[in-house]
């Protein structure tokens, strides 16, 4: 696959300082003009004024510039208006109004850390001391962005756009409600799913493990309340640990991990969910306004006045 990764997202906000205030606390590190980065992935988050709160650029990274020629191929071949320019392509998905840019990317390179030592029925991988994520003193850190879940006005011609047109490969399905698309090796990085409005209804940041999660969720959620929307527990499609909190604009943001890692095509076998293991496996219920956030009426009167 030529495609290899996200590279970054601007989301667009009416409270630029206030959301930007949000994402500093959540553990991204902080830069000029409202850009913050992740631990591996450099800079991978721009906040920008807008009217209404949505996700205005996706970047996704490819090997080179043969890759982009090759893409705009496809892109011609579904008819999807692009500009390939400077080393650059960019083309908008209309019926998700985000704009996709693909440029040259260096891939992701990680050190590889020893798993922590856990114990089990006649395994005792930890003796005499406690659990190492008991033990943590540093804040949690985001290591890279890992997905963005779109609504999208047109989940079928939002396919053909990411599919036949960016080159994404589809991992699983929801029903006629989701449609989990990769542009990497893990499970997803793009999740489309059908809405009255183009909206972002979250991006998702993987942490080191399920300690990660709680221990930034308890932070986060430290005199704010409000901040919680659903977690903790685990998705079947994709496997990955959650907990979603939400950004003063109205967004999701989702620590993560343990993502299901796809490295053969041939092997993975892409399913169709038609029951709950479509939305996860364990878990708290799930929230009403985590399938159609509060705001969604607010987003529909904004989005026809403007």
């Amino acid at each position: 696959m030529p495609l290899h990764r996200l590279t970054r997202i601007t989301i667009g906000v009416p409270n630029v300082a206030e959301t930007a205030a949000y994402y500093t606390e959540f553990g991204l590190n902080p830069g000029g003009d409202a850009a913050f980065s992740s631990v591996d992935g450099g800079e991978q988050l721009r906040i920008a004024h807008a009217p209404i709160r949505r996700l205005l650029e996706l970047g996704v990274g490819v090997e080179d510039s043969d890759d982009l020629h090759r893409i705009a191929s496809r892109l011609a071949r579904i008819e999807a208006s692009h500009v390939l320019h400077d080393g650059r392509l960019t083309a908008t998905a209309r019926a998700t109004g985000v704009t996709g840019s693909v440029t040259p990317s260096p891939r992701i390179s990680r050190l590889t850390n020893p798993a922590p030592p856990y114990n089990g029925p006649g395994r005792h991988e930890r003796t005499n001391d406690r659990a190492p994520g008991l033990l943590r003193q540093t804040p949690v850190r985001p290591r890279k962005l890992g997905h963005v879940v779109l609504g999208s006005t047109d989940l079928e011609a939002s396919g053909r756009f990411f599919v036949d047109g960016l080159g994404f490969k589809v991992s699983d399905r929801a029903a006629d409600v989701a449609m989990f698309l990769r542009c990497s090796n893990e499970h997803h990085n793009v999740l489309l799913q059908p809405a009255p409005v183009r909206f972002l209804h979250h991006s998702s940041w993987e942490v080191e493990d399920v300690d990660e999660i709680g221990r930034g969720a308890h932070h986060m959620l430290d005199g704010h309340p409000e901040r919680h929307i659903w977690g903790l527990g685990r998705h079947h499609v994709g496997s990955n640990f959650f907990w979603y909190l939400k950004d003063p604009a109205g967004n999701f943001s989702e620590y993560y991990s343990d993502m299901d890692c796809v490295l053969d095509d041939a092997i993975w076998r892409p399913e169709v969910f038609t029951d709950i293991r479509g939305l996860y496996n364990w878990g708290p219920p799930v929230p009403a306004s985590f399938i159609a956030p509060d705001d969604l009426a607010a987003l529909m009167a904004g989005a026809h006045s403007s």
